[in-house]
């Protein structure tokens, strides 16, 4: 087996050590046996995400960028909303995520227009949620990160939410939300990066893009002694 991942975005969207998500899943893919091809894909790239099997876009502060903007509206954004309407698996991180929605207010009240591939919309404020927070998700359990936004996101109808807030703020600190869920799209706020801490998440993010190329799937179990021990700590450490 194998797995093509696309690193959209790497020039201005990674930051907060979110490209360590692509090396947790690529080792997690090799001790497993299954090749892995990874490719990065920048402003300017013009290569139809159709040809991979996962994208991983990061967190960044630079949304507003003119160039990046541009680049969406050059053909960028409408092969996002394909990818996503055919099923395409995604990872997306902070301003990753927000980029997907409909569009986002500054301070301000000005509004930018991006790729509109998902119903939600952020709105940025001038206090920024920051810490580290626990979120459960249905069928995983505790999944610990670091959030640091000034955004607020807010879901729209036939999109879900990733997890609940048990410690920390999520989407925006008033309804219990982290991140998203719609089709094959991961959508989170958690940097740190995400995944490394939270092996369960990131099998199930693989397996459900193995599944996609191959049909059903069983991964075999990996010595998850250490990230479970890190998992733990902070855990233990925001419980009290």
């Amino acid at each position: 087996m194998e797995l093509k991942i696309c690193h959209l975005y790497p020039d201005v969207l990674n930051h907060s050590g979110d490209a360590g998500n692509i090396s947790c899943l690529r080792l997690r893919l090799e001790k497993r046996g299954i090749d892995v091809q990874l490719k990065k894909l920048p402003l300017g790239s013009s290569e139809s995400l159709l040809e991979y099997d996962l994208v991983f876009i990061g967190g960044g502060q630079q949304l507003g960028q003119q160039a990046m903007i541009e680049d969406l509206r050059r053909g960028r954004a409408e092969d996002i909303r394909t990818a996503i309407e055919e099923g395409l698996v995604f990872l997306c991180i902070g301003g990753g995520m927000e980029m997907l929605g409909k569009y986002t207010e500054d301070t301000d009240g000005r509004r930018t227009d991006f790729v509109g591939a998902i119903d939600m919309y952020t709105v940025e404020n001038k206090q920024r949620l920051t810490g580290d927070y626990i979120f459960n998700v249905e069928g995983i359990g505790s999944v610990v990160a670091f959030e640091n936004h000034s955004g607020r996101t807010y879901l729209g109808d036939g999109v879900e939410a990733m997890g609940k807030i048990e410690v920390g703020k999520g989407n925006n600190g008033e309804d219990g939300t982290e991140g998203l869920r719609y089709k094959n799209v991961f959508g989170s706020y958690g940097h740190g990066p995400l995944l490394p801490k939270n092996p369960a998440l990131c099998d199930h993010i693989l397996k459900t893009a193995l599944e996609r190329k191959y049909g059903p799937v069983e991964l075999d179990i990996l010595d998850d002694s250490l990230e479970t021990q890190a998992h733990d700590f902070i855990c233990k450490r925001l419980r009290g």
